[in-house]
């Protein structure tokens, strides 16, 4: 396969050019990610329907991925609990290695064809659940093995590549392909193929959790207060939904501890959720 994340970069002899030609070519090439992802939306919502029908019915999202990808998959995952007050077990990042290769490279972690399906298997993935492998490169043989299994198990597939016709994409049942190019340091994926699967993963999870109803209006009501800034939001939430004071709103807050509890349990009726 023809492997663009491979391609030599469209900029040589990096180490003699000054910073500020350094930042804007790096900037330069930034500029084309996000019209990348927008050819693949028709795909990625593919993707979130199957997704939030499946989490509807009680499934969970799963991501699968090694290096770079394994780790935004991972940050994705963590990040839906404080936002949307879901179980810290409704989304999953795994990542090859496991969570020592968070912060440091495990040697061939991602060349085992088998391991992502042993590792989902401390989750009891099944068919109620849906499985994102994740790959710069879409060769990555962790993401390929799991993928594939999960296929042969009944669950819904997706992946999120940066190659067009990869192994990856393959196996998936529901592929998006953002191809964005050479990148600005050749093969250092980390840089605009990551910044194309960050834009992606907001986006499926965004709209999930939009769909499931983890969003009103345009406010985070199941979020979780886990500081005061967070606090102060949310008193300001209870008092924009409910006209009340901010001392009334925060004894809201305090006793029912959530946004959406606050409004719901609020004694002006008049309210809107």
């Amino acid at each position: 396969m023809n492997r663009t994340t491979e391609e030599a970069s469209h900029y040589n002899d990096l180490e003699k050019m000054s910073v500020r030609e350094l930042l804007e070519g790096m900037n330069r090439e930034d500029r084309s990610v996000p019209y990348a992802v927008e050819k693949e939306i028709p795909h990625i919502e593919k993707l979130v329907e199957v997704i939030a029908g499946k989490m509807s019915a009680g499934g969970r999202l799963f991501y699968i991925g090694a290096g770079t990808s394994g780790r935004l998959g991972i940050l994705d995952a963590s990040e839906c609990p404080p936002t949307y007050g879901v179980p810290f077990d409704m989304v999953v990042g795994i990542i090859a290695g496991g969570d020592t290769a968070i912060r440091k490279a495990v040697e061939n972690a991602e060349d085992d064809m088998e391991q992502a399906w042993i590792d989902l298997q401390e989750y009891n993935i099944n068919e109620g659940d849906v499985l994102i492998g994740i790959a710069a490169s879409g060769t990555t043989p962790y993401v390929i093995g799991g993928l594939r299994k999960a296929n042969e198990m009944g669950l819904e597939t997706g992946c999120i590549v940066c190659n067009y016709n990869s192994p990856v994409a393959a196996e998936a049942k529901y592929p998006v392909e953002v191809v964005v190019g050479p990148e600005f340091v050749t093969g250092s994926t980390r840089m605009k193929s990551g910044t194309a699967q960050k834009l992606v993963l907001n986006m499926i999870s965004t709209s999930v959790m939009i769909r499931l109803g983890r969003v009103k209006g345009n406010k985070m009501f199941d979020m979780q207060l886990t500081n005061h800034k967070l606090v102060n939001r949310a008193v300001n939430m209870i008092m924009e939904s409910t006209k009340l004071d901010a001392e009334t709103s925060m004894k809201l807050l305090e006793e029912f501890g959530s946004v959406r509890k606050a409004v719901e349990n609020a004694p002006d009726r008049n309210h809107q959720l």
